[in-house]
């Protein structure tokens, strides 16, 4: 694996190290995901959901390398019922945030508790195919089967992928739980807030 890195033309590598940092930089669902979660049970949350998000990452990277991304892209059907489940799922979520009891100030924090921040970001991640799609459409740009063997490859770059990326969102998620703690000592709508994007994001993913 580490020859196959070592490979990589540094134009390349740079080319690549490029495109993510944007894509990881750019606020989408992940990053959306992880602010709700940060809003509901404060910084750990937060933490802990973009951490989720990274290793549900991992998921499509080896589902990428081994074919599995191509094979659900190239049945509609399949496709749609990964997005339909996780577009219930976010709404599920998005139900019980909104019927939360709200939390005095001083126990700011504990209304989502890190391993089920961590636990969501994971079956979230898994089941958004817009990920696969992703995934399947750009790291195969960045392949050549001189460099080495394409699944080596994919897995490498899609790697670098949601490492930045899992970083990045866990710092979102951090900020939002942050704020959202100093919050919450003057307003009691957070797992409210919390639940809009959910919501939001089950409809943006059901509809796209």
């Amino acid at each position: 694996m580490l020859e196959t890195l070592m490979a990589f033309p540094p134009a390349t590598l740079l080319a690549f190290l490029a495109g993510a940092l944007v894509l990881n930089l750019t606020p989408g669902s992940d990053v959306l995901f992880a602010i709700a979660s940060g809003l509901q049970g404060g910084p750990k949350a937060g933490i802990a959901a973009g951490l989720g998000v990274g290793i549900g990452g991992i998921f499509h990277t080896c589902a990428t390398a081994f074919g599995l991304a191509a094979l659900v892209a190239a049945h509609p059907g399949t496709l749609d019922l990964v997005r339909w489940a996780g577009a219930a799922y976010l709404l599920w979520i998005a139900v019980k945030s909104w019927r939360a009891v709200v939390v005095p100030p001083e126990s700011v924090g504990g209304a989502l508790l890190p391993r089920d921040a961590f636990r969501r970001g994971v079956i979230t991640n898994v089941l958004n195919p817009k990920v696969a799609l992703f995934m399947l459409a750009y790291l195969p740009q960045f392949t050549d089967p001189a460099i080495g063997p394409l699944w080596q490859q994919m897995l490498i770059l899609g790697g670098i992928v949601f490492t930045g990326g899992t970083l990045i969102t866990m710092g979102y998620g951090a900020s939002a739980g942050w704020l959202g703690t100093r919050l919450a000592r003057r307003m009691g709508v957070l797992n409210k807030v919390a639940a809009l994007l959910f919501g939001g994001l089950a409809a943006r993913l059901a509809l796209d």
